[in-house]
């Protein structure tokens, strides 16, 4: 057997196993990351470190010692070489290694077999530079809170990164022969989806733009600046208009100014995250490349793609967009953008980029659930208005002012929960295609989630206690992919044993002839 000694930087040996691969191993050198992350390194540094820059400068101003800055700076320079010197890592046949810290050493070990994703991201810096970072999961969720459980090599040289992911994620299976044939090239990739700039009116339908707004407030108010912008001319001499103008405006006017705000906001994420978003497929992987300033490239190898997800939040589905997620073994559905196919998109185009992805025209009506699984929306939604207004009645008649304006919110509300138990029950479903399970709940957040049978390793069927009075149950198909289970709700309970059958062919036989 042979196994390289001393790779190249940025290549990887093939994947091998035994004790002479670890042996081997063991002998290869440590490698560094780029040297031109010298250059990009402070520069992290000091945005991440840029309130304390400004406080630096601003007493060094103050004090007349304009040093003050410099060596904070200077430090910030030191700590990044630091950072260079002390970062090493090792692509060998068995693992792939990342040795760092400045003050506390951690070496991270990941066997190749376990490697599930490779990621590539480039900031405006790393573009410029020739420069791309590489993420390497292994499906593995954190066991602590901030604990990452993959590795990030930051950063190498973008030429020699394909290469590097293609060996990283398809060259798993033995070599120990001499005669190991390479694996076979990759066909050629058909573009099947395109990012469209009208997209972006489907952005201001999502919160991103208002968490904008409120991570930007209190981060002024973190660093002590709110106090001075609420004592400002400008904010005060704003709010004696608005008090002139008198509540109702004021709030009128705030609302539709944070709207406007908002909304800015989230187009402005959406054409730097998503813009020049492109989906190719070359029969054995999906490749999804976004990003205008910062780019981002993911690999999603079919053999462990395991279904789709189709969500469809209420403001979404209004304008008639939905986004579309791969549902992968190993990578975990909260793993941001790592298993996304489409954002916002039209709802058309997300439907014919999922027959693509599932090589199949998934046209299958969803069967709805019946009239047990309808009174439970309806009653769950209107109980506690039922409640409030039997209140609201109990107080008037021993003389509590209870005015029309209750009356009137309760009713508004009580039709509000209504419909919105109304639109609950319409989006409640499933099917059972052949070889794949459907299913479909929710209504503010809408999922229709299509997952491989084949991907199932486990059934449950459940009962609540006001469920068995309904005579219905919830079948969860557990996976080891997306987010570990899928829900079939509020099913008739004499069908969901035969839901179990019709997907996986003995299981739900099994269960029938053990009762």
């Amino acid at each position: 057997m042979t196994v390289p000694r001393s790779p190249a930087p940025g290549t990887a040996p093939p994947e091998q196993s035994g004790p002479d691969a670890l042996a081997a191993e063991q002998e290869q050198p440590w490698l560094r990351l780029d040297k031109r992350m010298l250059l990009v390194h402070p520069v992290d540094e000091a945005v991440k470190l840029l309130p304390v820059l400004l406080i630096s400068l601003v007493v060094g101003t103050q004090s007349g010692n304009h040093y003050w800055g410099l060596l904070v700076l200077t430090g910030l320079v030191a700590y990044a070489i630091a950072r260079w010197l002390t970062t090493s890592y090792r692509i060998g046949p068995v693992h792939v290694q990342l040795r760092t810290g400045v003050f506390q050493r951690k070496v991270l070990s990941v066997p190749r077999n376990r490697i599930r994703s490779v990621d590539v991201e480039a900031g405006l810096l790393h573009r410029v530079l020739g420069l791309s970072v590489v993420r390497i999961g292994t499906g593995q969720r954190a066991e602590k809170p901030g604990e990452s459980a993959r590795f990030e090599l930051n950063a190498l040289d973008a030429r020699l990164v394909p290469a590097l992911r293609e060996a990283l994620l398809f060259a798993h299976g033995s070599t120990d022969s001499p005669g190991a044939s390479e694996p076979a090239p990759a066909p050629p990739a058909v573009e099947i989806a395109h990012w469209s700039p009208s997209w972006v009116r489907y952005a201001p339908l999502s919160t991103t733009g208002v968490l904008t707004v409120a991570a930007a407030v209190g981060l002024v108010f973190q660093y002590g600046l709110g106090q001075r912008v609420a004592d400002s001319d400008t904010i005060s001499e704003g709010l004696d208009v608005l008090r002139g103008w008198g509540v109702a405006a004021a709030v009128t006017i705030g609302v539709v100014a944070l709207v406007a705000i908002a909304s800015a906001l989230a187009c402005v994420r959406y054409l730097l995250t998503f813009g020049n978003l492109t989906v190719t497929d070359d029969g054995r992987v999906l490749h999804v490349s976004h990003g205008l300033l910062r780019t981002r490239q993911t690999t999603l190898d079919r053999a462990r793609l395991r279904g789709t997800s189709l969500r469809e939040p209420l403001l979404l589905r209004m304008a008639g967009a939905a986004r579309l997620d791969a549902v992968m073994t190993g990578v975990s559905a909260d793993q941001r953008f790592s298993s996304m196919l489409l954002p916002q998109a039209p709802h058309a185009e997300v439907r014919r980029m999922e027959s693509l992805v599932l090589r199949a025209d998934d046209s299958t009506p969803l069967r709805m659930h019946g009239p047990a699984a309808r009174r439970r929306r309806y009653s769950r939604a209107l109980l506690p208005f039922a409640a409030l207004a039997a209140a609201a009645g109990v107080a008037g008649a021993v003389g509590a002012p209870i005015g029309w304006p209750v009356w009137t919110a309760v009713a508004i509300l009580a039709v509000a929960a209504g419909l919105l138990a109304h639109d609950r029950y319409r989006g409640l479903g499933h099917a059972t295609p052949p070889g794949r399970l459907v299913t479909r709940h929710g209504s503010l957040d809408r999922g229709r989630h299509t997952v491989d049978a084949d991907g199932i390793v486990a059934w449950t069927v459940r009962q609540t206690f006001f469920q068995r009075r309904a005579g219905v149950a919830t079948v969860i198909a557990a996976t080891p992919a997306g987010t570990g289970h899928y829900d079939v709700i509020d099913l008739p309970a004499d069908e969901a044993w035969a839901l179990v059958e019709a997907v996986t062919p003995g299981a739900g036989d099994a269960w029938t002839r053990s009762v």
